[in-house]
């Protein structure tokens, strides 16, 4: 496919899209790709990184090697994904800590439009299918309810979340950062980027990118042989990660660090008339709405030749 340089700014910026996303424990930057139209040339692209590519660099050169690797699109999406995501992360922290209902109410509209235009890209519903639907928004409603485990600070412990965090990214509706919280990674990564700590970054790195190659090959046979069973399967994941992103919430559990702060270790979902303190719900809908719209025009931009 022939692209423009406008079309690699568009896809950079949609990069920088997926970032935030997945900056934001809850929100997934795989529901980002999947609306904008690129998720399957990004399963596609990363499935294509094996031993036959490297014999093409050999055999044939580097410019053959980097059309194999579609390399142009891959650089374009990853310099957005990563800028947006260091940088977005800092940000995320600040609101989730100082404006949790606003943020979530944003992102709560954002993942409900996405259930729609996910779910009507199945263009055949039957039995299969319908199972697929309610199994991913089952696993995902149980992940969101699932305890944050303590923060550990092991180098494999690193590796091994990256690997696992990498999967949930690129997976509609399945937030990495999320992942990561449960997981107890999520300090230890936002520490590190905050303090520039080059091994843990880059030992996280490592386990991300062996997961991002394992994975991407399953997704792409998935695609290939079982396309509406693997997209419903998608739309449940997103459908059963709202219970996560609602705004809303009675922490039942907190753990507090050995500085004496406070973290929501085990939440759960309440009526926005039941919330003890302010529940903001006219701006709550309002930025419900906003979310609900900025996937209509991901959507519209997602839809055109890239």
């Amino acid at each position: 496919m022939q692209r423009r340089l406008i079309d690699y700014l568009i896809i950079s910026l949609k990069g920088l899209a997926m970032g935030a996303a997945d900056a934001v424990p809850g929100v997934s930057g795989g529901t980002i790709a999947f609306i904008s139209g690129i998720y399957e040339d990004l399963i596609s692209s990363i499935s294509n990184i094996n031993v036959s590519l490297f014999k093409t660099l050999f055999s044939k050169g580097l410019k053959a090697f980097w059309e194999q690797l579609n390399g142009n699109f891959l650089l374009a999406l990853a310099s957005g994904i990563i800028i947006s995501f260091v940088s977005f992360m800092k940000l995320a922290k600040y609101l989730l800590e100082n404006h949790p209902i606003l943020i979530w109410s944003f992102f709560f509209g954002l993942i409900v439009a996405s259930i729609y235009f996910v779910g009507k890209q199945i263009s055949k519903w039957n039995i299969p299918v319908i199972i697929a639907l309610i199994i991913g928004a089952v696993i995902a409603f149980y992940i969101t309810r699932l305890p944050a485990l303590s923060t550990s600070e092991s180098s494999l412990f690193l590796f091994f979340a990256g690997a696992i965090a990498i999967c949930a990214m690129i997976l509609p509706g399945i937030s990495g950062s999320f992942i990561l919280i449960i997981l107890g990674a999520y300090k230890t990564l936002s520490d590190a980027i905050h303090d520039i700590d080059i091994k843990k970054i880059l030992v996280f790195a490592g386990g991300a990118l062996v997961g991002l190659l394992s994975f991407s090959h399953i997704l792409k046979w998935l695609f290939k042989n079982y396309h509406n069973i693997t997209l419903a399967l998608l739309t449940g994941f997103i459908f059963g990660s709202l219970n996560k992103v609602w705004p809303w919430k009675e922490t039942l559990t907190w753990h507090t660090n050995s500085k004496g702060i406070k973290t929501p270790v085990l939440q759960k979902s309440i009526s926005p008339f039941s919330f003890d303190g302010d529940s903001q719900l006219l701006f709550s809908i309002i930025l419900m709405i906003i979310g609900f719209l900025t996937i209509f025009i991901l959507e519209k931009v997602g839809s055109k030749k890239q």
